[in-house]
């Protein structure tokens, strides 16, 4: 059973702090790579359905998802689109799921500057989504990107951008310790956000 929740979630509480208040979906938010797979593809298509409103440059909503459950026929092709490692723990989930982006613009055909961007806006309202009904999505990037464009025949204006694995939490001690996931912190503010100028240490 999916559980929804507005609260601090118990593996985060005392591992974060945020600095100003906001929202706890935002600190529940992490990528555990200890995964199950009791969950139903009527949350995952609500977490499609996040990350359908996402902003994008001219509404263009540049994204487009390919997915596969540990049900279907093509699941042994999704995780021989990982390397080694990750295919090892997030084989165990519900489903993996190819984020790509189109490049150019539906209106005009010409290339649009943000559409990694605005994909990735698509990707976090799909993994808060995820978070908000307890369970995980884990973005990748260990990934053969040009065996997933041959495999499905992705078209030259689109563009292999990560590999999504979901699933409800497992038990993250299960894992080898080289494996497992906790919630970790973030750089201080400052480190991250400066008025008037780029004050940043290289």
């Amino acid at each position: 059973m999916i559980q929804i929740t507005e609260d601090l979630r118990e593996e985060v509480e005392g591992r974060r702090k945020a600095d100003y208040e906001i929202s706890p979906l935002f600190l529940n938010r992490y990528s555990p790579r200890a995964l199950e797979r009791e969950m139903a593809e009527e949350d995952l298509k609500a977490m499609f359905e996040a990350a359908r409103w996402a902003p994008s440059s001219y509404n263009n909503q540049s994204w487009r998802f390919v997915y596969s459950t540990h049900e279907d026929e093509e699941w042994d092709m999704f995780v021989d689109f990982m390397n080694d490692f990750n295919a090892s723990w997030a084989s165990e989930g519900y489903a993996l799921v190819v984020l790509i982006s189109k490049t150019t613009f539906d209106h005009n055909g010409e290339h649009s500057r943000t559409h990694s961007f605005d994909t990735g806006a698509a990707w976090e309202n799909f993994a808060l989504e995820a978070s908000r009904r307890g369970l995980v999505a884990h973005g990748m990037q260990g990934i053969d990107y040009e065996k997933i464009e041959e495999e499905l025949e992705v078209p030259e204006e689109y563009e292999v951008e990560m590999m999504i694995a979901v699933g409800s939490h497992g038990d993250e001690s299960e894992l080898d310790e080289d494996v497992q996931v906790k919630p970790n912190n973030r750089k201080d503010m400052d480190e991250i956000v400066s008025k008037g100028a780029f004050n940043f240490q290289a």
